[in-house]
């Protein structure tokens, strides 16, 4: 493995507003690219929006979803990553040929789809399916991994995508600045973001407490740190549908320390060089060789059904009442 120079990005979508997304990801490309950056990495769903989803029937879902990579948005993605000689992720719904739905982020290069990964834990719609599988796929010699917003939150994903071999793990998120039974947690208000350029400040103190980047800090560095990996974090800022998200993007080493973050009230992207390095030299490696899996086999094995899905539905039906 050698150095390599990353980039994740933030910035405003527009609700199924495919043609206006896929603009401003070429743009942020073709800016990343004049500074050396090989990949650039953007939020879950950022090419077709993501929030406004949870109001659609099963047919405007399948209208706004894609084929993958027969779709428009992959060709767009191919062209703009021939265009400027990077790589770019970001996300999408995706329908496949048994009409089936899913919230899918794809990994696309010059020559075309290098890898797509579906949602592990989706529940923004309830006709989305969960996928089925992890992803770990190969960039510059480097093992990357690919983890959807909820999925990174179950520890066991991001562990098994590092077992996996994954060094790098692209996590696309629209998060924060929604209810929640924690303390602190709640929708931001938006007339805080159409005011940020007379009141900043007060903005800001929403998107850095507990309603946003404290949450965060929770636990997003402890999945580098524990298993040793590089974390990009690609989060929306401003208004996705009627939900204001706080951006936050960041680059975070195996080290649990933040190498860059976006700190602007608006579109931007920031870049962090990943060293090969770190990988070995950091924690989570020699906690890897240390497991004893011996003494929890059995417990890991057990059935479990999962009741994500229809708790969050049920909650986020509550939060809007």
């Amino acid at each position: 493995m050698q150095k390599l120079k990353v980039a994740t990005a933030q910035f405003e979508n527009r609700s199924n507003d495919k043609a206006y997304n896929l603009s401003v990801i070429e743009e942020m490309a073709r800016s990343a690219a004049e500074k050396g950056v090989k990949i650039i990495s953007f939020h879950e769903c950022a090419i077709s929006g993501y929030s406004f989803a949870r109001n659609l029937s099963r047919k405007e879902l399948e209208e706004v979803a894609e084929f993958v990579p027969e779709g428009k948005s992959i060709s767009a993605l191919k062209r703009i990553a021939a265009k400027y000689d990077i790589v770019i992720l970001a996300g999408l719904f995706e329908k496949d040929k048994n009409d089936k739905l899913y919230n899918t982020y794809v990994c696309v290069d010059m020559k075309g789809l290098v890898a797509k990964f579906s949602k592990l834990h989706p529940f923004i719609n309830p006709n989305l399916s969960p996928g089925t599988k992890y992803c770990v796929f190969d960039l510059f010699g480097w093992k990357c991994g690919i983890l959807i917003c909820y999925d990174n939150i179950i520890p066991e994903n991001v562990r098994a995508t590092k077992l996996l071999g994954a060094d790098i793990i692209f996590m696309p998120h629209v998060t924060m600045g929604t209810p929640s039974t924690r303390p602190g947690a709640g929708f931001i208000n938006p007339e805080l973001w159409h005011n940020r350029q007379d009141d900043p400040t007060s903005l800001k103190l929403e998107f850095e407490g507990m309603k946003g980047r404290k949450w965060l800090m929770k636990w997003l560095p402890a999945r580098a740190y524990d298993n040793g990996a590089y974390i990009i974090f690609s989060n929306p800022i401003g208004m996705d549908d009627d939900q204001l998200k706080n951006g936050c993007s960041m680059i975070i080493d195996p080290f649990g320390d933040i190498l860059a973050e976006c700190k602007e009230l608006g579109d931007c992207y920031t870049v962090a060089t990943l060293t090969p390095d770190k990988v070995t030299l950091a924690g989570g490696y020699r906690y890897m060789k240390a497991r004893r899996p011996d003494l929890y086999r059995e417990l890991i094995n057990k059935d479990h059904i999962s009741e994500q899905k229809v708790t969050w539905i049920n909650e986020n039906k509550k939060s809007e009442s």
